[in-house]
């Protein structure tokens, strides 16, 4: 069976940002779903609520189940997300999971430090899009600078989510995931201060460091990132391959 992909976006942008990544599978021949989370992108006027984010989130992963195994990829909000999703006690279909950019514990200090910084952006005239745009056009090549933005930053959502991630128990939640797992970060991802210890914590992880990249690993280095979705789907299928095999040799009762 051909491996479907669901790909959840981080916070502010949309589904938008996986433009590369979608283009990519698609000429691959994957099925591909990338969602817009409450209060983003075509769901902007919405409100952001944790059982939202996870209700479109398992809304993707199931649907896309039901045509063949599915490999779930999460950057950075999106990712700390999907690994408390995939971490259920109760396991939804995923047969492999990409976490990129996503390696910190959301809580205390450094969270309140990045609402604070995210709220004075914001304070600015123009809500701080002159300094991103800069950062995106000296930081990304050109062909994915547009994708960040496409769908709109979700600007009145922001504070809300990062306060909701607070609540999330992310280390209990790898300790249950029973499938492939990839942490992607680039080189000088500030996201990367807890990278060992989800990888001692996670039985299934390979740790993955892009060099010469930011937080925004898919779209920096968008050819390496889909080098990664084909190395997981290519597990992912191998694991399919290797269990019909299995299934077609063991004996049938009489």
């Amino acid at each position: 069976m051909v491996v479907q992909v669901v790909l959840v976006h981080g916070i502010r942008t949309s589904a938008t940002m996986w433009r590369t990544q979608v283009e990519y599978l698609r000429a691959r021949g994957n099925p591909v779903t990338a969602v817009d989370l409450p209060g983003h992108g075509t769901r902007m006027s919405e409100t952001f609520t944790l059982e939202g984010a996870f209700a479109t989130i398992d809304e993707a992963v199931t649907d896309a189940a039901a045509r063949g195994p599915v490999l779930l990829a999460g950057h950075s909000m999106g990712g700390l997300l999907s690994i408390e999703y995939v971490g259920r006690e109760d396991p939804p279909p995923v047969a492999g999971f990409i976490a990129a950019a996503c390696t910190a514990i959301p809580r205390g200090i450094g969270l309140a430090t990045y609402r604070l910084l995210a709220r004075g952006f914001d304070s600015l005239p123009d809500r701080g899009m002159w300094l991103t745009m800069q950062m995106l056009s000296r930081t990304l090549p050109p062909e994915t600078v547009p994708d960040f933005g496409a769908g709109g930053y979700a600007f009145d959502t922001q504070d809300a989510a990062l306060r909701s991630l607070s609540v999330l128990d992310l280390l209990a939640a790898l300790q249950r995931i029973d499938v492939p797992l990839w942490f992607i970060n680039g080189q000088y991802d500030q996201m990367r201060v807890n990278e060992r210890l989800f990888q001692r914590v996670a039985r299934h992880a390979e740790l993955i460091i892009v060099p010469r990249t930011t937080h925004l690993v898919t779209a920096m280095r968008p050819a390496v990132f889909n080098a990664l979705l084909n190395l997981a789907i290519t597990t992912i299928e191998q694991g399919a391959r290797v269990a019909v095999s299995v299934g077609a040799q063991e004996p049938r009762e009489t």
